[in-house]
């Protein structure tokens, strides 16, 4: 039988389970959070959050309740629709992370504002290549959200996965399905 470090839980390297949340307002521009912790501290990333795994809860519901938390909006799980699974291996080397992003269908209204995480800011999606990002983000995320937002049938959104691969010192990635 494998080890647990083989096939399951790994303590120096835990998995993590959270979701990104890719809210747009009436002009199309993007929520997006200066983050003031870990991780990506100093950074822009969509809000999320981590899954409450004591309790069970989904994505979905996750994502549902990161945006309440974080931008004070009701979003019901039938507006988010899942553009993207993310897997992210040795993230700064303290852990693996499973990324689920989901993209609010139809316009949001929320302030700009500071909350504990940081900064909630709006921005046009050409602004987005401007600001701090992760290198993942930048490099690998973003694109793909770009490529994957209008994609699917109709003009509506598609699907991604893709894996990164960051256990070497440069990041390398796969797109694993489109």
């Amino acid at each position: 039988m494998p080890s647990a470090s083989v096939h399951g839980s790994n303590p120096d390297l835990p998995y993590r389970l959270a979701c990104l949340c890719d809210l747009r307002d009436e002009q199309g521009r993007i929520l997006m959070l200066r983050r003031l912790r870990a991780p990506n501290q100093g950074l822009c990333s969509p809000i999320g959050g981590k899954l409450d795994v004591v309790t069970g809860e989904s994505p979905a519901q996750c994502a549902s309740r990161e945006i309440m938390e974080e931008a004070g909006i009701h979003v019901p799980v039938d507006r988010l629709h899942l553009l993207g699974l993310i897997s992210e291996a040795a993230f700064e080397g303290r852990g693996h992370w499973l990324l689920f992003y989901y993209l609010v269908k139809g316009p949001v209204r929320v302030a700009a504002t500071q909350i504990p995480e940081g900064t909630l800011e709006w921005f046009h999606p050409h602004e987005i290549d401007a600001l701090p990002l992760p290198d993942s983000d930048r490099r690998i995320i973003w694109p793909l959200v770009r490529k994957h937002e209008r994609s699917g049938p109709g003009g509506g959104p598609g699907f991604f996965t893709v894996h990164i691969d960051c256990t070497q010192p440069e990041m390398t990635w796969v797109v694993e399905q489109e």
